[in-house]
């Protein structure tokens, strides 16, 4: 079987447990934690990761293999022994990328960004080219938005699909998404979900209420951590993007639209001593039979970037699908169940469904 090329942006902790996980099932006789162990003949161990980006002078110039570990990295390392990859990570384009208050050298949770050097379109474009890669996994800060469109753009122009794992639309975005269409290129976006994460306990919560017969009231949604996602975040300029993805998720399940001032969903506060453990606190009150009130209440606690790489490793083997079946624009399916913010919504049910149907499409092709 050949191998997935893959180029990554930003290299912070969901590219950690990413590269991680391509070594952790590499030859493993297991798929426990894995959601789908083969998607059209492809394992995890089948990703090859070709070319990296990065901003943080600590990690440019540096081996994917060991940039991965570099500050301000905090998450769990669950396989220690990555080989040198061969992969050296380049010099990024900063723009937007990097929040102000993420640039400082004293606090090693920031970013160290050589204000010297900065990456063109050509630069990456030449990169993604040179590198043979055919899928772009996104993985900038939170309020990215200049910096996510300059990569989207040299994906295009390079012939790249796409996984965009974060909140900035562009494969739920109509203008954007008829380009990759008609560049005859797959995307699976937006903003990656995790595997068992705070979205997708909430949207599984809700429907229940709702299948139930409970009404529901009001729904909170609070999460800390301590990651650089969490520290970037402190920023409320650049979390409209991400509020409106992670409450439309919500929104999206619930039998009748709340009122806005009735769901709260969003991060809520920056805990360095928790590194890439997220805590989720959510509460759901509603009205049962005989319109008596209940509620209910449960507390999260996850590793972040393990818990978004178990999706991310689904979509990057779906987008090279498409890429071999010739189908271009949006991957609906995929993009409903792993992502929050996808082109069409659905259940979460009917979502793994439509996916299953994608990945098996040749099976049942070749069995007509």
């Amino acid at each position: 079987m050949a191998t997935i090329k893959v180029a990554v942006i930003g290299v912070g902790n969901c590219a950690s447990s990413l590269v991680q996980g391509k070594y952790h099932y590499a030859g493993s006789n297991t798929g426990a934690g894995l959601i789908h162990e083969d998607i059209g003949g492809y394992k995890v161990g089948d990703i090859d990761f070709v070319a990296a980006f990065d901003v943080d002078s600590r990690k440019v110039g540096l081996d994917l293999g060991e940039a991965i570990f570099a500050k301000p990295n905090c998450t769990k390392v669950f396989h220690a022994d990555v080989p040198a990859t061969g992969t050296i990570v380049k010099m990024g384009a900063k723009l937007d990328g990097v929040a102000p208050h993420m640039l400082t050298a004293a606090n090693d949770r920031g970013f160290e960004v050589d204000d010297t050097r900065d990456a063109s379109k050509a630069d990456i474009i030449a990169e993604l080219k040179a590198s043979g890669a055919e899928v772009l996994v996104n993985f900038l800060p939170v309020g990215s938005q200049e910096a996510t469109e300059f990569y989207m753009e040299c994906a295009l122009e390079a012939g790249v699909g796409v996984v965009n794992c974060m909140p900035v639309f562009i494969a739920s975005k109509p203008e954007w998404e008829k380009r990759f269409a008609d560049a005859g290129l797959p995307i699976v976006g937006d903003d990656i979900k995790a595997q068992v994460g705070a979205t997708i306990v909430h949207r599984v919560l809700s429907n229940l209420f709702g299948q139930r017969g409970v009404t529901i009231d009001h729904t909170y949604q609070l999460n800390t951590g301590g990651n650089t996602d969490f520290m970037n975040m402190l920023d409320r300029n650049r979390l409209s993007s991400k509020k409106e993805s992670k409450t439309e998720a919500v929104q999206a399940v619930i039998a009748e639209r709340l009122a806005d001032e009735n769901i709260h969903v969003g991060p809520s506060d920056y805990i360095p001593w928790l590194h890439d453990n997220k805590l989720c606190f959510l509460r759901l009150e509603g009205n049962q039979f005989g319109d008596v009130p209940m509620n209910l209440e449960l507390r999260l606690s996850v590793e972040d970037s393990p818990n978004s790489a178990a999706c991310v490793v689904d979509a990057i083997r779906c987008v090279k699908l498409g890429l071999e079946r010739g189908v271009s624009g949006a991957l609906n399916g995929p993009s409903a169940y792993f992502c929050k913010h996808p082109p069409q919504q659905v259940t979460d049910d009917v979502a793994a469904q439509l996916t299953d149907e994608f990945i098996n499409a040749d099976a049942r092709l070749a069995a007509e």
